[in-house]
């Protein structure tokens, strides 16, 4: 009996029955899971890039769970219930990490916040947060979440760093050497009085370390103004500019009663006061030979010893 089910396993014909039979069965499976892949990579694309608002292409609206009502996304509901609104009383924020429902922009179907809708299938962002409630078909951009910061940022997680005594995340190529502002990004651009924090603007971090939106910095540029508005140190590197004052200020020739004038400045660049002659054109600091000085009634308000 052993030999005779063995003849059979051995027989020619069964083997080729047996293979084509696998044969048979392994290219309908392989058949099955290319439908099965192609119908979910169908979901996926399905509609991507088509809707959306003016901020994020997303395939779901949020239901705001402040005013029960429905929005595209944070920005919208902000622009709507904030800055539109007449009534000061009425005037909120839409808190993301609170939002619980979202609806389907393809099938209308109102659900709990996740990532492919629960009725059709679709895909409703392709990049998506369940910690800060955040979809968005926008992949051109990469993104990833920042637990310090507690909601999601545009970059590449490896090439940003969270600086917990800024309280933001920062390029790696200022993690050896920034000055550090507490809380630097929790307070609104010294310009437009835009938040900054979850700002959707690029920021950008001045050299003293306090922070403003990118378009902004640009602007004062424009308008000849070189200065942090906060801090009013120089923004940037200004040595040229103060080898053209140091010839202007020599060329210029003081009056006769102006010449042995000496004022007392502060600079605003290095924080050290001195007395130093006065000019016209402006006054230089003697300690680090910057002219971004103003005049002061006086030197250092002296402090007296106690007894």
């Amino acid at each position: 009996m052993l030999m005779c089910v063995s003849r059979q396993d051995n027989d020619p014909s069964a083997s080729e029955v047996s293979s084509s039979n696998n044969n048979i069965n392994s290219s309908e499976f392989l058949r099955e899971m290319c439908s099965t892949t192609d119908e979910r990579s169908s979901k996926f694309e399905k509609g991507r890039l088509d809707y959306g608002c003016t901020h994020y292409r997303r395939r779901c609206r949020l239901r705001a769970p402040c005013c029960n009502e429905i929005f595209s996304c944070r920005h919208c509901h902000n622009a709507a219930k904030d800055l539109n609104e007449s009534d000061l009383k009425k005037r909120h924020d839409l808190p993301r990490h609170r939002v619980e429902k979202v609806i389907c922009s393809l099938c209308n179907t109102e659900q709990d916040v996740q990532q492919v809708c629960q009725n059709c299938g679709t895909c409703m962002g392709a990049y998506f947060c369940h910690k800060c409630k955040f979809f968005d078909d926008d992949t051109s951009r990469q993104k990833y979440h920042c637990d310090s910061c507690g909601i999601c940022r545009i970059g590449s997680s490896d090439k940003f760093f969270h600086c917990q005594k800024c309280g933001c995340c920062y390029p790696t190529s200022l993690q050896q050497g920034h000055p550090c502002v507490e809380n630097a990004m929790h307070h609104n651009c010294p310009v437009c009085y835009e938040y900054l924090f979850d700002s959707v603007k690029e920021i950008s971090v001045m050299r003293c370390g306090h922070t403003i939106h990118l378009g902004c910095l640009k602007e004062l540029c424009l308008h000849s103004h070189f200065a942090c508005p906060v801090c009013s140190k120089t923004i940037s590197d200004m040595s040229h500019i103060w080898a053209s004052l140091d010839r202007e200020v020599a060329a210029t020739v003081m009056p006769e009663e102006l010449r042995n004038k000496v004022v007392w400045i502060l600079c605003n660049d290095c924080g050290v006061y001195n007395e130093v002659c006065f000019h016209i054109i402006a006054q230089k600091c003697p300690n680090c030979s910057s002219y971004n000085t103003r005049k002061t009634k006086g030197g250092p308000c002296a402090v007296s010893s106690s007894a």
